[in-house]
Parts: C-alpha cells; structure tokens; sequence
C-alpha cells in the first residue's frame, strides 16, 4: 500500500479534548470526514506531554499503531473534538 503524503495537505484542524475542551494538537487534515487518525507526521503542534493522553483531565484520547507502514494515532470515537 501506499505511503501517505509527507507533506500532506495544507488545511490545518484544531483537535481538542471533548471532555475538558483543552488542547491536544494543530494538525494538518485532509478531507472532509470525521477524525479517525492522525498522522504523527502531519502534526504541526503538539500540546500533550504524554502520548495519547489529555493533558487536561488525563484521559485516553487515541491508540498508537501503524497504519500503512507509518506510525498514527488512531482516535477513540468521541473522546476528541475537531474544529
């Protein structure tokens, strides 16, 4: 399978904590769908101190694996808010 786009789309998205509503991260998404996983790559700000986890209110927010070849995060229905 194909890898995805290093430099990927230009469109950036806030993500942000659906329970505490804090700040997780500035990535750049494309598409017009939901936020099923994010791309450590395509990442431009990283709010979290630790991986997957809310630095709010501490919460898991998404899974790490690797989806065709290339380490994501792959989110938790409802857990993250996207604007």
């Amino acid at each position: 399978m194909a890898k995805p786009n290093k430099k990927g789309p230009v469109r950036t998205v806030q993500i942000s904590c659906s329970q505490c509503k804090a700040r997780i991260f500035k990535y750049r998404k494309g598409g017009k769908g939901a936020l099923v996983k994010c791309f450590i790559e395509r990442i431009v700000e990283d709010y979290t101190e630790q991986a997957c986890c809310c630095p709010g209110c501490g919460q898991e927010f998404a899974r790490e694996t690797l989806i065709r070849g290339t380490p994501a995060y792959k989110m938790i229905g409802g857990k993250v808010h996207m604007k």
